[in-house]
């Protein structure tokens, strides 16, 4: 697979504190990578080094197949835009501010006048050339500065918390432009987020970051299938539960999370244990299913969302339980809220973090 940036051991100190501690990351050509951590992990940092803001200390970037050294860092910088997250406009129109950077590269006034057309239309800010843009709401402000980025058509787009503190229709707008933008322009793109629903929908890969350091990197699927420590150390995720585990007959282990919830899984754990449920591996029914299953729990339904094709509930089980079904099951079983139901999960689908 071809890659659109290679960073190998780059580490960044600033007054003698290291920021990032031997970064070793390969972007592939065409994707959308995620770096997801908390505040204070190094994703901003990261990304000003891949917009060529930051030099590393140490460590080797290579950028297009071609290592990035000082005589060429000029010219790989024109190929790579970053947008921040908190917004700079300039005092003057969207026009102005969305063709800022082609008119520094001395872009004919015809094609500017198209990238820019063309960028407000795909951030659907259409006729909005003549307002000024720091008269604009906050998401129309940061989808001006993405317009901006995107008119200038670069090999790497990289974003830094894109839709923090927006409101949920312009974050929706961003988040479908930022899947345009990879699908029909190409553009590869990097996006720091600490937003889980964002970092389990959007992205191809992830890169899990904590302290500095990138501790994983895979498919959404993976990162979340399988929680992390350094995942569940910032991550409100669904399904996660802290108890107690001791050593059964058997040669389970029963992990009491509390309010006589019980939960059995096949690894050995004795002491304070966190667990972690995938709600895609949990079977809703009715009625007790007969099954090899070790996990069964009665409880009645307290929250419905409606995901399209899908439908995620929570269940009141003594613990609340987040399951995915498909919009089909929830008609067939006629499921309302308050409704009595049994989940059930096999202990090697529990995972012990």
């Amino acid at each position: 697979m071809i890659s659109a940036a290679e960073l190998r051991d780059v580490t960044k100190s600033f007054r003698g504190r290291i920021v990032l501690d031997k970064i070793n990351l390969t972007i592939h050509q065409g994707e959308i990578l995620a770096l997801l951590g908390p505040n204070g992990s190094g994703k901003t940092t990261l990304l000003k080094i891949l917009a060529f803001i930051e030099k590393p200390s140490k460590g080797e970037i290579k950028f297009q197949g071609e290592i990035v050294t000082d005589n060429n860092a000029e010219r790989m910088r024109m190929q790579s835009t970053m947008v921040f997250q908190k917004t700079a406009l300039f005092s003057t129109t969207v026009y102005n501010n969305v063709g800022y950077g082609l008119k520094l590269r001395r872009t004919p006034k015809s094609k500017l006048d198209s990238e820019v057309k063309k960028a407000l239309s795909l951030v659907k800010l259409d006729g909005f050339e003549k307002r000024l843009a720091k008269k604009l709401s906050g998401g129309e402000q940061q989808r001006v500065a993405l317009a901006r980025a995107l008119a200038l058509n670069t090999k790497v787009l990289l974003l830094d918390e894109p839709t923090a503190n927006l409101d949920p229709k312009n974050a929706a707008i961003i988040e479908e432009v930022i899947a345009v933008a990879n699908r029909e322009l190409k553009t590869t793109i990097v996006i720091a987020t600490h937003n889980m629903f964002q970092a389990k929908s959007l992205p191809h890969r992830i890169a899990l970051m904590s302290e500095g350091r990138i501790t994983e990197v895979g498919a959404p699927a993976e990162i979340f299938g399988k929680l992390s420590k350094n995942l569940a150390s910032f991550a409100a995720v669904d399904n996660t539960f802290t108890g107690t585990a001791k050593a059964t007959e058997a040669g389970t282990t029963m992990v009491d999370i509390g309010n006589g919830v019980q939960i059995e899984v096949t690894v050995q754990r004795q002491g304070a244990t966190a667990v972690f449920v995938n709600p895609q591996d949990i079977i809703l029914s009715k009625s007790a299913v007969k099954s090899s299953a070790r996990n069964v729990f009665k409880g009645r339904i307290t929250e419905i969302l409606d995901l399209d094709a899908l439908v995620k509930l929570k269940v009141d089980a003594g613990k609340p339980f987040m399951i995915q079904i498909t919009k089909r099951s929830f008609s067939e079983m006629a499921l309302n809220l308050n409704a009595e139901v049994f989940i059930t999960f096999k202990a090697s689908s529990v995972h012990v973090v």
